[in-house]
């Protein structure tokens, strides 16, 4: 059949048609296909030709999903396998949460989730790939757009537009270049990016496609998603590039080829380099114009007939006498030799042999200006030198700022070998002469070699090294601080405690606030404990903490601090407050005064002056840290290394892509929490927060996760993202709906005939505005109706979610059918059923953030001049750095432990580990192995995780 001989023809140049439909899916814009046929059809194998209508104008996206997965996979080609490619095919629809008729009507099916619904029903039709066929000629639109999944009509323009097509073509595949930078497996590349262009958010990904990702965490996911921006970006402005060399008529068949190729921006900006515009161009560029191209080639190509006296012209520059013809030359060849890819290949393998040191000295310059206190921090790197495989990314990032004060040279060392090595290959081997050479001419040629390396080869080389090492040290930079970032959001929450927050000061005074259990602010005051009247002022604290009955005090880490905490730490010691047991915290106050001026914080407590704000930010970063922290621009934080260096685009875009995260895995309840938590769940912004709130004032609480339909400008995209985040307390609910059911009945009349005239008739919400209790879960609606199905297989009833019983009748089942026998029974896959588990067991109110560590509450201190080496304390991470952990052991001063020191025995098993170091905010015991007092340093030893 005519069926199966095109599987054939699809299966035989395995790389290449695999390959190629997924790429054009990939990004709106890429493929240049069909307009390009002078370069395409010639790169690709002819076979492709037969196919390749079909393929342009169908952009098959199931079949090459399909395909992909039988070559990545080809040991399971039952319908096992099928799941995972069709799983996401309809992706996540778009149009799923749209008509919920045909939602019903699948779910009658007996199938599982959402995106693999259609399994049973067309598992065979999708073996033998007869959707290409269908797509090709029939078109059904509605299918075809539910399978594109793609709102915005972008595969229209794909059929259609040939101009786009042109423009993203390369000659390397997206997926596997993606594979090859980030080490995630080809299938997985290729979901996360269908995933992406379908506006998936990270924390939805990670939480409810674990299937199609294998599972990654969402860090890992950051990165494929800012290495796929990568590798678009270079696709996009080599395109530029060859625009507007064609406009130029530049460009030669060779050099398209040289740019398709480039994978970065070094290698884009090296190609292009010699054919941007310059002032005078290179010397090559003006030995040509002097006509000096024939002869450099001759010699190459046919020395015996090249007479280089016949070039002279006396009264031109440049052709005076021979020695300048040579030079000519000489610039000419050079240029030849430096723009040869083979030649660059070689030069660098041959660089990853050998030892390539980076080398930074005190620059002279600075050693008589500058000033003396910068040019100690930069002590280390006076005279340092580092092989560049073994560099610490901090040390790249340390000489680079001491290059940019100019207090530090840098440069990088290729040892003579390399370029002896080189010189030698490329005239003996790679350049060797089709005939004999004079040896005046050989003279040229060694020579041509030689500054062709020094003056065109060992820069590149230098600047390739140093960029790579400066962004990969970024990046670096920026995982770190969103690693950090999350651990300090993920403090674990103090609630239930009234709180005294203490923003210290001398001149002006502490300011005191006191906050109640739900954050409502009861007193504001301000106290001056270090202008010698503290004693007085002993008494007024006393009453307030006795009036409000608060036994926590929360001091700001800035100014004053330690002596702020040496007056309660002294008070507390002779039992001052009894009968109140009091305890005090620090806590970082980073960013509190920023807040406290900001429009958002003068919003939220108008009255206030800003002084008093920052004692408030305070109390209630101990409160819910997560809900305090995200008011604060996430840089403010100050939790990272060298923040102020790195690409603030990317840092941006990662941290806030960490507060997304972080939110969306607390989840928040949508009756109570702030507008601006909501901002970063995910699927939401500031317009959609601001439009639910605006929604939730005029008609009350929401009930259940589907009245969030209602809102304006949430469209089904943003339901499906944001849904499985947001939280319902069933209490406040029941409570709420037992008291509008009269005002209901009443009511039903009336409204029906008033809001005929509306353009949002209420009436239709009304059925659904019954709770359900899943909301409270971190179940996806997507898969409630498995949900029901799992409860009823179980015998369990949806009220007694998080209860005890409910724990057991899970647990029976779980073991004595095995999670996969269960997923198989339910037709839905392991990770769904895990999730389904999990909200279903997980205790009402259940935090993710219990898991994480709280403040430390102390009595009593010590400070600085007290450390004796060998003292073993207690201490908190405050900042984790690639070369070590700052540890603040509550001195003034955070101490060190280096990185050599924290080995993995040390680390506390219990806890899951992301990877092998400390995060902000775990307690540690460490022992002071150095007190370095004149420059304010202390190294510690881990001795263990608390």
């Amino acid at each position: 059949s005519s069926e199966s001989e095109e599987e054939e023809e699809e299966w035989e140049p395995k790389s290449k048609i695999a390959k190629r439909p997924r790429l054009q899916k990939k990004n709106e814009a890429k493929p240049k296909k069909a307009a390009a046929p002078r370069s395409t059809v010639a790169r690709n194998m002819v076979k492709k030709v037969a196919i390749k209508e079909e393929m342009d104008v169908s952009l098959p996206i199931a079949p090459a999903e399909d395909n992909k997965m039988q070559l990545l996979k080809p040991k399971e080609e039952d319908v096992g396998a099928k799941p995972k490619s069709l799983n996401q095919k309809p992706g996540v629809p778009k149009e799923m949460e749209i008509n919920s008729f045909q939602r019903k009507n699948e779910n009658s099916l007996g199938c599982d989730e959402k995106p693999s619904t259609s399994i049973p029903a067309m598992a065979n039709q999708v073996k033998q790939e007869k959707c290409e066929e269908d797509f090709a000629f029939d078109e059904p639109p509605s299918k075809k757009i539910k399978l594109n999944a793609c709102p915005e009509g972008k595969p229209v323009k794909n059929l259609g537009g040939k101009k786009i097509k042109e423009e993203y073509e390369m000659n390397w595949d997206i997926v596997q270049a993606l594979s090859e930078i980030t080490n995630v497996e080809p299938w997985v590349c290729a979901n996360l990016i269908r995933l992406f262009q379908e506006e998936n958010t990270i924390p939805f990904i990670a939480r409810y496609r674990k299937e199609l990702i294998n599972n990654l965490e969402a860090d890992a996911l950051r990165e494929v998603q800012q290495t796929l921006e990568e590798l678009r970006t270079v696709a996009k402005k080599t395109h530029t590039m060859i625009q507007k060399l064609k406009k130029e008529g530049k460009l030669s068949s060779c050099l398209l080829k040289g740019l398709l190729n480039c994978r970065t921006l070094e290698e884009l900006d090296h190609v292009s380099a010699p054919y941007k515009t310059g002032s005078k161009g290179t010397k090559a560029q003006r030995a040509k114009q002097l006509g000096l191209e024939p002869a450099a080639l001759s010699l190459l190509q046919n020395p015996v007939e090249l007479n280089l006296f016949s070039y002279i012209r006396p009264n031109t520059k440049g052709l005076a006498n021979i020695q300048e013809v040579e030079a000519g030359v000489q610039h000419i060849l050079a240029d030849i030799f430096a723009k040869d890819k083979d030649t660059l290949d070689f030069i660098r393998k041959l660089c990853q042999q050998r030892y390539i040191s980076i080398q930074s000295t005190l620059a002279k310059v600075s050693s008589k200006s500058g000033n003396e206190k910068d040019i100690d921090k930069f002590q280390l790197y006076h005279e340092f030198s580092c092989n560049i495989k073994n560099i610490q990314h901090h040390q790249i990032l340390a000489i680079n700022r001491g290059e940019n004060l100019k207090i530090l040279t840098v440069k990088v060392n290729i040892p003579d070998g390399v370029k002896n090595e080189f010189c030698w290959w490329c005239v003996n081997e790679r350049w060797r002469p089709k005939q004999f050479l004079k040896p005046e001419f050989m003279r040229i040629l060694r020579n041509s070699v030689e500054d062709a390396y020094k003056r065109l080869i060992y820069p590149l080389l230098c600047r390739e090294f140093r960029s790579k090492l400066t962004s990969d040290a970024e990046k670096e930079s920026v995982m770190m601080f969103g690693r950090n970032l999350r651990q300090l959001l993920l403090t674990s929450p103090v609630r239930g405690r009234t709180l005294m927050g203490v923003d210290p000061g001398y001149k002006h005074g502490c300011k005191l606030a006191i906050i109640s259990p739900t954050s409502q602010i009861l007193h504001t005051d301000v106290v001056y404990l270090h202008s010698g009247q503290g004693f007085r002022e002993a008494e007024k604290i006393k009453r307030l903490l006795l009036q409000y009955n608060c036994s926590t005090v929360v001091i700001g880490n800035g100014t004053a601090c330690r002596e702020t905490e040496a007056y309660f730490a002294d008070l507390i010691m002779k039992k001052y407050f009894a009968p109140l047991d009091v305890v005090y915290c620090i806590v970082s106050e980073a960013g509190a005064s920023i807040y406290s001026v900001s429009p958002e914080a003068s919003k939220e407590m108008p009255d206030l002056d800003p002084n008093l704000r920052s004692a408030v930010s305070i109390a209630r970063r101990v409160q819910d840290p997560l809900a305090e922290l995200v008011k604060i621009e996430p840089k403010h934080i100050g939790v990272g290394m060298y923040q102020h260096d790195v690409s603030q685009t990317l840092l941006k875009a990662t941290l806030d892509s960490v507060v997304e995260e972080c939110v969306s895995f607390v989840g928040v309840d949508i009756n109570i929490c702030s507008e601006i938590l909501l901002r970063h769940i995910a699927g939401l912004n500031a317009n959609r927060a601001k439009n639910i709130i605006e929604w939730r004032e005029k008609n009350g609480p929401f009930i259940n996760r589907e009245q969030l339909k209602e809102v304006k400008g949430l469209g089904p995209k943003s339901f499906q993202q944001c849904a499985g985040f947001i939280r319902f307390n069933q209490e406040y609910i029941k409570t709420f709906c037992s008291n509008k059911k009269i005002e209901l009945a009443s009511g039903a009349l009336l409204t029906k005939a008033g809001a005929l005239g509306k353009k949002k008739s209420k009436p239709t919400p009304r059925a659904s505005q019954q709770p359900n209790p899943l909301d409270q879960t971190c179940i996806h609606p997507e898969s409630y109706n498995i949900a029901m199905r799992f409860l009823s297989f179980i015998g369990g009833n949806a009220n007694d979610i998080g209860k005890s019983d409910m724990q057991q009748k899970v647990n029976a089942v779980i073991q004595k059918e095995g999670l996969e026998g269960t997923a198989k029974r339910l037709n839905t896959t392991v990770h769904t059923l895990q999730l389904i588990v999990d909200g279903l067991t997980q205790p009402e109110g259940y935090d993710i953030r219990t898991d994480f560590d709280k403040p430390d509450f102390k009595r009593s201190i010590v400070c600085f001049e007290d450390l004796s080496v060998g003292a073993v304390l207690t201490g908190k991470v405050e900042n984790a750095t690639p070369f070590g952990v700052f540890v603040d052991i509550g001195v003034g001063k955070a101490g060190l432990i280096p990185v050599r020191n924290i080995t993995e025995a040390k680390l506390s098993k219990v806890k899951k580990r992301r990877s092998l170091g400390l995060g902000p905010g775990e307690r540690v015991e460490v022992k002071v192995l150095n007190v370095d007092i004149p420059r304010l340093r202390i190294t510690l030893d881990l001795i263990r995780v608390l």
